[in-house]
């Protein structure tokens, strides 16, 4: 993309931002960066804590006298427009005058009602709470198309940044076998020492020399290797199988797995490991969304949790000339890695309100639920257990999450609309919690849902 249009705009236009869950995080990292955007203003941001919002403000270096803390819609209408607004309500921000509503709560029931109350207004929605669009992401989008506003995923998260990579491959006409991303913490050897360090920060180095033994790439057989190794560390990561849900809903692709593969590899062997297997790879079909967990050695440049794409390489000359580069490619030179080891977080996300707001970029109306995002119960859990969504990887206790292909999901209850529902019966180790083991009929979510399933 080039952003000189955006640069050189002599309009006068600005895009006025509300958010909605400013103060940790991703919109601590947007508020942060909005001040330097030139054209950008920050005009409102919501939070149950609205005392956060002013330290936040503050400590960021916003101008403390233009902060207003407004309660109800008469308050916010004796307000200068130049003012920085900050409510408690999130159905406020929509009276603000804002053109851009950036939501980064998590909350599917908050999320999914400040958008469509923004979108049919005509106010551009940008999506951060990648829980809610993996429940109701088709539905937002076409509610965008239907009232000629945005819905747009955002710059500074994998899964808009692995869909721009994708974007790009497509219109080049290349052939992508597989997309995805590493997963958020690398692990990270030390030659010298012997010692791993896995970058979550939950777990002490581990004395590990025999990582020297499946340091080389041979094969799925190392992959093996280093997964009996790692083994006190694998799981299925909620996140990591939400974000590739929203991928795989934009694009067509589908789940390698219904758990993803995580390999453990260096950016160098990606090339090797996401393709057929027929080829040596991991992959029984092509088409697909997966995520691996990063291997680098101390002092090596992390992946970043970025993102990537595989693709096959048809001209044998020119993929030559370009190995010559040190591109990543397969041993059989058949195969391509092209990736991009960064998201940004709220650094990024200004481009993508820049882009929905000036240039009417981001809305996906072909998105379709492409997978489901389930959770499958790790113990048997008894009838009337209430299931909760927390954590910092924003997961539910006693489920691990499976994202499965639409036609093989069944009755499958998404993920994210079961925080707060309660088990109507039991459900044993190894099942699906299904739409008729909870109650979903009062969730406005759910509705949304299903409407975008009828697409």
């Amino acid at each position: 993309m080039d952003y000189t249009n955006l640069m050189n705009d002599k309009s006068g236009k600005k895009s006025k931002v509300g958010i909605i869950g400013a103060t940790r995080g991703y919109g601590y990292t947007l508020l942060a960066q909005i001040p330097k955007v030139e054209r950008m203003e920050l005009r409102v941001i919501c939070s149950r804590h609205p005392e956060e919002c002013l330290a936040v403000l503050k400590e960021i270096g916003y101008n403390e006298e233009k902060i207003v803390y407004c309660e109800n819609r008469e308050a916010i209408a004796k307000t200068d427009d130049r003012a920085i607004l900050i409510v408690s309500d999130y159905r406020l921000v929509m009276e603000c005058g804002i053109t851009a509503l950036v939501e980064c709560t998590g909350n599917t029931a908050v999320s999914s009602d400040a958008a469509l109350m923004a979108l049919k207004r005509g106010i551009n929605v940008y999506m951060v709470s990648k829980e809610t669009d993996s429940v109701c992401g088709a539905f937002l989008n076409r509610t965008a198309a239907e009232n000629g506003a945005v819905y747009a995923l955002v710059n500074g998260d994998q899964p808009r940044n692995l869909l721009d990579l994708y974007s790009w491959g497509k219109i080049l006409g290349l052939e992508i076998v597989a997309a995805g991303k590493s997963s958020e913490y690398d692990f990270v050897w030390d030659r010298e020492t012997g010692r791993l360090t896995y970058t979550d920060g939950s777990k002490e180095e581990k004395e590990m020399p025999k990582m020297l033994e499946c340091w080389q790439y041979e094969g799925r057989e190392t992959l093996e290797r280093r997964a009996r190794l790692l083994e006190d560390y694998a799981e299925v990561i909620s996140a990591d199988l939400c974000e590739m849900n929203l991928v795989s809903n934009v694009t067509g692709l589908v789940p390698a797995s219904p758990f993803l593969s995580y390999p453990v590899a260096k950016t160098s062997e990606l090339a090797d490991i996401f393709i057929p297997e027929e080829d040596g790879g991991i992959l029984k079909e092509t088409g697909v969304v997966d995520v691996f967990y990063n291997l680098r050695e101390k002092g090596e440049a992390s992946f970043c949790g970025g993102e990537f794409i595989i693709i096959k390489c048809e001209n044998e000359k020119m993929w030559d000339i370009l190995k010559s580069k040190g591109h990543v490619m397969s041993r059989s030179g058949k195969y391509a890695c092209i990736y991009y080891p960064y998201h940004y977080m709220g650094l990024e996300t200004p481009v993508s309100i820049l882009l929905g707001d000036f240039m009417g970029i981001g809305t996906h109306p072909e998105c379709r639920q492409v997978s489901i995002l389930a959770g499958v119960a790790q113990r048997d859990i008894s009838k009337g257990t209430v299931l909760t969504v927390s954590g910092h990887h924003h997961s539910i206790d006693g489920l691990v999450p499976e994202l499965l292909k639409r036609e093989y999901a069944d009755k499958a209850a998404p993920f994210y609309l079961l925080n707060g529902a309660e088990l109507l019966r039991d459900v044993k180790k190894g099942e699906a919690v299904t739409l008729e083991d909870v109650d979903l009929s009062g969730l406005a979510a759910y509705e949304y849902y299903r409407q975008g399933l009828e697409l």
